[in-house]
């Protein structure tokens, strides 16, 4: 294992939470910046030949043998993602008025997508609406979540992959800790693990990005041993006083949870954050309606305050495969994969859930 000291300067401007580490000489600071310092621990277990000199501007990596086109992943994500925005939106909007038991949800989440735009307290990207929304102050939101004495004790942290936690995720990484953090919407895989001795030096950045993740993490299977002692997820409004949760409307992070659930990696003892704004605090989600697959929140972190919900809503208990479509499950992989595990295992088939209108996830071209 070799030690590394960099250098790393930024401006106010810049959205990067700084960790200092005791007893390293302070770096000179110039006109207008301020020196950070931090370590990473690097081993040299991967290659990643650039064809341009400079490393920044690299679009092709090397993961286990296969190679990432940087400009069609990141190409084919955005279209997917639009895609999917635009099918939200349609089922938000045919929800309107009509007796869908989700459209409760699809009310409060409009409301704080449209406050963040208008207010001007949404960042990129924009608009925030159909996603786990960007704030002014994120970074804030994560220093306060990287004292947490449960972060602190941590070994292993799960992120979601948004763009409002990236900052969690450089701090877990930056920390010793090891990041699990979930392929986009699951589509092209399950979870990847990160650690630091992982990522080339000058390169933490990049690897709390989507494309990071698939180009320095290891990807890991259902049968994967790990312990998993925080989880970090992203949502769109949550109850202060109730832990109640509502993210985006696609149900990543239920299956998410689910699966690691099933796995035996977390349980219920495992506590649950989430980083927002204050705007985003609301009262009025209704526990009474929320599914017994829907995750609560334990912790609250916002730029300005932490708070420990006290939840007495249940966490849930695996994936409840009466609640999963058919069309949910032709577009995840690795949950058909599981299926077909237990199913196996129990010589029972497991029932299926109603049909649904999902977004065009699914077809995807093989990038790696």
């Amino acid at each position: 294992m070799l030690l590394y000291t960099y250098r790393v300067t930024w401006t106010p401007a810049t959205p990067l939470v700084s960790r200092s580490i005791p007893n390293l000489a302070a770096f000179p600071a110039g006109a207008g910046r301020r020196s950070l310092k931090f370590v990473l621990f690097s081993v040299p277990i991967r290659c990643f030949p650039c064809a341009s000199a400079s490393p920044d501007r690299c679009n092709v990596g090397k993961v286990e043998g296969s190679t990432i086109d940087r400009a069609a992943y990141e190409a084919e994500r955005l279209r997917l993602d639009a895609a999917a925005r635009d099918a939200m939106a349609a089922t938000a909007s045919a929800s309107e008025g009509s007796e869908d038991p989700r459209s409760w949800k699809w009310r409060i989440r409009k409301r704080i997508w449209d406050l963040m735009e208008g207010e001007d307290i949404a960042r990129n990207p924009r608009p925030v609406h159909h996603r786990i929304p960007n704030f002014v102050g994120a970074p804030k939101a994560a220093e306060l979540l990287g004292r947490l004495e449960v972060f602190q004790k941590a070994q292993c942290v799960k992120v979601n992959p948004d763009s409002p936690q990236k900052q969690v995720r450089f701090l877990t990484l930056t920390d010793g800790k090891t990041l699990l953090t979930p392929q986009p919407r699951l589509r092209t895989g399950f979870f990847s693990v990160l650690e630091s001795r992982m990522i080339p030096p000058g390169s933490i950045m990049e690897a709390c990005s989507s494309f990071g993740f698939a180009k320095y993490g290891k990807p890991i299977g259902l049968d994967e041993r790990i312990k998993v002692d925080l989880l970090v997820i992203g949502s769109v409004a949550v109850g202060p006083h109730t832990g109640a949760r509502l993210g985006k409307g696609e149900g990543f992070a239920e299956l998410e949870y689910g699966m690691l659930r099933h796995m035996g990696a977390i349980d219920d003892s495992t506590l649950v954050v989430t980083s927002v704004h204050d705007k985003q605090l609301v009262d009025d989600i209704p526990v009474e309606k929320l599914l017994i697959h829907d995750v609560p929140v334990d912790i609250i972190c916002t730029p300005t305050q932490v708070i420990y919900t006290n939840t007495a809503i249940p966490k849930p208990q695996g994936i409840y495969w009466d609640k999963l479509s058919p069309e949910k499950l032709s577009q995840i992989r690795i949950l058909r994969e599981l299926k077909k595990l237990i199913e196996k295992e129990t010589g029972q088939i497991l029932p299926c859930g109603p049909s649904e209108k999902l977004p065009p996830t699914a077809q995807r071209r093989k990038l790696i």
